[in-house]
């Protein structure tokens, strides 16, 4: 081999290396290059995992929270819901109790000073009232009165008229004037409407009714034109006091006057009040039906019998 030929090997030898060196020497950069590149996607994969996480976590505290205070309002709510239902009933019953035992209204608990238009506002003395009174025109719809006409209905007028007009003082220290004064009349005019009709069916009925107060006989020329302005025509006979009579006590006078028509012949049908001294004698007849009250007129009687 001539010395040329040797020279051209050599450099193509060292040729070949240089190529080999190179090419691991930039393989070995790329795998830095890729491995470089994947690490930061990592990272940035990782903390954006964390980020979210954070959020997810602070969101449901948030919730939980918010969760826990619509919790806590809404037994507030109900509580308070509740007790105003509480104090609603237990003023019905009390009411029913001081009318059993002749209760002032100085003697109902305070509470119930604040609940005495409630029962109007409600509507529950409407309903009340009507079924009390569908219940009365039912049970004189399935009997027949005699020819006679001794079987008799006795109504309470007092239910109807009452002296004054006004809200109570008691209750005005509580409740607004005009929203008082606005409720106690579309529940009086409620009942004398409801009274009234009955009053007329039984009536038409046949039936003979017989009116009666615990006003002084000297109030009955009054007390007829009121009946008559207000619709009531063709009754059997008004009942009012006597001198003897003012001063015994409604029960006594009630009772006494119910024993003497029935010696006098007559049959006690049905009896209809508000007032439990009519309801709570004797000679009542066959069957009584008692007219709710409003929770407030323990209030209004007291303040009519202060004003008498």
């Amino acid at each position: 081999m001539s010395a040329y030929a040797h020279q051209m090997e050599r450099a193509i030898s060292a040729q070949s290396l240089s190529s080999r060196g190179g090419s691991e020497l930039g393989s070995q950069y790329v795998i830095e290059s890729v491995f470089y590149m994947k690490s930061f996607t990592a990272t940035i994969f990782i903390s954006g995992l964390v980020t979210v996480g954070v959020l997810l976590i602070t969101l449901l505290i948030s919730l939980v929270v918010m969760l826990q205070s619509c919790q806590s309002r809404n037994a507030g709510v109900v509580d308070e819901f509740q007790k105003l239902n509480d104090d609603y009933s237990y003023c019905k019953i009390f009411t029913l109790h001081a009318e059993l035992n002749g209760l002032e209204a100085d003697e109902f608990p305070a509470v119930c000073k604040g609940h005495a238009i409630q029962y109007i506002k409600d509507g529950q003395f409407a309903r009340d009232i009507n079924f009390t009174l569908e219940l009365a025109e039912n049970y004189f719809g399935t009997l027949t009165s005699r020819a006679d006409g001794l079987d008799v209905v006795l109504i309470d007028i007092d239910d109807i008229f009452t002296s004054s007009p006004k809200c109570s003082d008691v209750l005005m220290d509580r409740i607004d004037q005009s929203w008082c004064t606005d409720c106690i009349q579309e529940a009086k005019h409620m009942r004398h409407t409801l009274t009234l009709r009955l009053f007329m069916k039984l009536r038409t009925s046949g039936w003979s009714v017989i009116l009666f107060s615990r006003k002084h006989e000297g109030l009955r020329d009054v007390t007829t034109n009121l009946l008559i302005s207000a619709g009531y025509r063709g009754w059997s006979s008004l009942i009012m006091r006597l001198d003897d009579e003012m001063q015994m006590d409604s029960r006594e006078y009630l009772s006494r006057r119910m024993t003497i028509m029935h010696e006098d012949g007559f049959r006690i049908t049905g009896l209809i009040s508000s007032r439990m001294d009519a309801l709570t004698g004797q000679s009542l007849g066959k069957r009584f039906f008692k007219i709710p009250n409003p929770i407030y007129y323990k209030f209004e009687h007291h303040t009519e019998s202060r004003n008498i």
